[in-house]
């Protein structure tokens, strides 16, 4: 079966670099323990490599000690928390994406005088946990199909649209057009990133020329589900796994064409697997 992989797939930058600061951390061999304040990125594979290398992820920060080294996750911490941590007398090695710190830091300086957040994500994921924290106004968490028009809007201070980093850059404009109309001041802060951009749009232009569409990555990870989201809205057949053991052969054995992505955390390794198993399916 012919194969078609996005160049795309696989670690943005953000999750090269968050992995990097942890590598280094290791390759000092220092003394102190080394701690993950909550998962550093969302693939399973990867964070068992780094708990087998002696790596403890903890979500309390009374749990680290003061000789302790903790390393902030990819997807950045509340304002408030992050606060504690440094103060905890832990060593801390920030490996925040600087796009999620780049949005973070813009949502502060747009409500500095109080203007209203909408925040375009998922409410109970950390990165959006994270920047909700930084608004100094009165802020939300809206999603694609909510009504814009029962939310309780100020009219009379600003508003600022931004996003979950990772989120559909095309659900995202629709909710700009709507929310355009319903205020006079609105601001709209760019912050969903260009890797994921270009792996759904990638994605998007891979799916109309195969037969089913194979998206590789942790199912905790909100790219990922998003770009397995993207792909089946263009009507094609979507799979989505962690591992290659997980893809069913039998389900693409009247199949010509497959295509292959993975999310931003999924390793490279965990992307070949999944091709070669795909490619000897006759």
């Amino acid at each position: 079966m012919n194969v078609l992989r996005a160049k795309t797939a696989g670690f943005c930058m953000g999750v090269g670099l968050a992995l990097k600061k942890l590598d280094s951390a290791l390759a000092r061999g220092e003394s102190r323990k080394i701690s993950t304040l909550g998962p550093l990125i969302h693939n399973p594979q990867v964070l068992a490599t780094y708990e087998a290398k002696g790596v403890v992820c903890v979500e309390d920060i009374s749990a680290l000690g003061a000789e302790d080294c903790v390393v902030i996750r990819a997807h950045g911490i509340p304002r408030d928390r992050e606060s504690v941590l440094r103060q905890s007398g832990a060593y801390v090695v920030d490996a925040t994406c600087p796009k999620v710190k780049k949005a973070q830091l813009a949502i502060a300086r747009a409500t500095q005088n109080g203007a209203a957040l909408l925040l375009f994500g998922e409410a109970d994921h950390p990165e959006v946990r994270g920047l909700i924290s930084y608004a100094q106004g009165p802020a939300c968490v809206i999603g694609a199909n909510d009504d814009l028009c029962h939310l309780p809007i100020p009219m009379d201070k600003g508003l600022v649209l931004a996003s979950q980093t990772t989120q559909d850059r095309e659900a995202f404009l629709n909710l700009e057009r709507k929310a355009a109309n319903l205020h006079p001041q609105l601001v709209v802060l760019s912050t969903i990133c260009d890797a994921t951009r270009q792996r759904q749009e990638e994605a998007r232009s891979i799916a109309q020329k195969v037969d089913i569409m194979v998206v590789v990555g942790g199912r905790q990870s909100g790219n990922t589900r998003r770009l397995a989201d993207v792909v089946a809205a263009c009507g094609i057949e979507t799979v989505l796994v962690e591992t290659a053991d997980e893809l069913d052969e039998k389900k693409f054995q009247q199949k010509a064409c497959v295509g292959l992505t993975a999310g931003a955390s999924t390793p490279k390794s965990l992307i070949d697997m999944a091709e070669a198993r795909l490619a000897a399916i006759a």
